[in-house]
């Protein structure tokens, strides 16, 4: 006799999952969110855009790629919905747009109820860190296409800006100086170069390594930091002209894409040192240096671009919050190339 559970989908443990998860996903509640009594829809008052003049909503999506597949290997999941959230929400802010809720997905061959509830509670601490709702989401059981051990996850986030404060290129001009706001790690991106050095130089991921004051692997899954709060800040005390979200490209593709075509950003690589974490990874995996730069942040989760009358007070802003950040290069005419120097 066929059945659903005899199929590999289990309905019941899909329902504890729910219930172990609300409590966490309640700590990422906004004023603005409403309830819907069926489940089927986040709901989230727009009335809240009344104060705007001509608000524009932003919206971006995003996974955390094989990030989980280390994840999976500790046995850790409480973590990587922090990843998940940093991916979007700094996305959305980069146009200086606040974010608002997110949506989250997760694929898995087998649910295990407390497994999902530590990662959608991961997801839910993201947003409270970005001070985005978490407003709904879906768990779906794959039998047969992931081992039951495995799953991913993805996300989508909305935000708004007034039209008349939007941030990017078209605001940047010589003269303006280059704020680097330091990464927290390796962040959510390069994992598939990660992994491909953790089987080549036969690293493990519960060893220890005289570079690291800790395992690999504990460095490894350190959380994406989420920088949406801070840049907010700095858009409502001081002049910002842009963002750059430095992720899969490395930091001068990504600085690039805010930069208008008359411009070039020439960046100091002198003004900061990597993490321990990529010299590891360059080091062991003998990865030159030209593969490291467009591949990982290396140090460098975030760029602001600001008038160099206000790049003191963005500093002394970002330093009051706990963020580490310094003059990291400086716009010059040029043809839209970010370029190092040093």
């Amino acid at each position: 006799m066929s059945s659903y559970a005899a199929a590999g989908v289990d309905i019941e443990a899909g329902d504890r999952a729910v219930e172990l998860m609300k409590s966490r996903v309640a700590r990422s509640r906004r004023p603005e969110v409403v309830d819907d009594a069926s489940g089927f829809a986040g709901l989230f008052d727009a009335s809240a855009f009344l104060r705007y003049t001509r608000p524009l909503l932003a919206t971006s999506t995003d996974g955390v790629g094989t990030k989980v597949m280390l994840a999976q290997a500790l046995g850790k999941h409480d973590t990587i919905g922090i990843d998940l959230v940093g991916m979007v929400v700094d996305d959305l802010v980069v146009c200086g747009a606040e974010p608002l809720f997110m949506t989250d997905y997760i694929a898995c061959g087998k649910v295990v109820p407390e497994r999902v509830a530590e990662i959608v509670g991961g997801v839910a601490e993201g947003c409270r860190l970005a001070g985005c709702a978490l407003v709904g989401g879906e768990t779906a059981e794959h039998p047969g296409a992931m081992g039951p051990d495995e799953y991913d996850l993805a996300g989508a986030g909305t935000g708004v800006v007034e039209a008349s404060e939007l941030l990017g290129p078209a605001r940047v001009r010589p003269g303006d100086v280059v704020l680097g706001l330091a990464s927290s790690g390796v962040h959510s991106n390069g994992y598939s170069l990660v992994r491909h050095v953790l089987r080549t130089a036969g690293l493990e991921l519960e060893g220890s390594l005289p570079e690291l004051d800790r395992t690999l692997g504990e460095e490894l899954l350190e959380p994406t930091r989420i920088y949406s709060l801070d840049c907010l800040e700095l858009t409502r005390r001081t002049e910002v002209h842009a963002f750059a979200h430095i992720t899969g490209g490395g930091l001068a593709a990504n600085l690039a894409r805010s930069l208008p075509g008359s411009v070039d950003a020439l960046l100091d690589r002198a003004s900061w040192t990597p993490p321990a974490i990529f010299e590891v990874i360059g080091g062991y995996g003998r990865v030159p240096a030209i593969e490291m730069d467009r591949t990982f942040n290396l140090g460098v989760g975030m760029c602001a671009v600001v008038p160099a009358e206000s790049a003191d007070q963005a500093l002394k802003v970002l330093r009051e919050r706990g963020q580490d950040a310094w003059v990291l290069g400086e716009i010059v005419p040029g043809t839209g190339e970010a370029r190092f120097t040093g």
